[in-house]
């Protein structure tokens, strides 16, 4: 499995964002186990320290959670609370940069509501 990462951002806050699409596109469920540390390093031929990163993040945010001797599992209302962050992320930071764009370009809510919708990206 090939994978390209960016080199603005850290690892394994890339692959934090990987585990929050799954979850935000119903791949991973409340109650699914991630796949274990290694089985990632290995996969991606990253450092497992770098996915241990990554699963801390997730579980400092209630997220996912860890049993011992058996893996991180994602937790009941993971999917909700993420999606009520991203939303508010969104509003805060991405649709303020957007909004000027548009006004910029001159389009007209008519214009973007004709626009066809995009098929969804797939998580790689």
């Amino acid at each position: 499995m090939s994978v390209q990462w960016n080199d603005n951002t850290p690892i394994y806050l890339q692959l934090k964002e990987r585990v929050v699409a799954m979850m935000l596109d119903g791949v991973l469920k409340p109650g699914d186990a991630l796949p274990s540390v290694r089985q990632v390093a290995a996969d991606f031929q990253l450092n497992p320290i770098t996915v241990s990163r990554a699963y801390q993040e997730l579980a400092d945010e209630s997220l996912v959670e860890k049993r011992r001797g058996l893996g991180m599992y994602v937790t009941d209302g993971a999917p909700e609370k993420l999606l009520a962050s991203e939303r508010e992320r969104f509003l805060r930071e991405e649709w303020p940069a957007v909004l000027v764009r548009i006004e910029r370009l001159g389009l007209s809510a008519e214009q973007l509501l004709r626009i066809p919708p995009q098929p969804k990206e797939t998580a790689q």
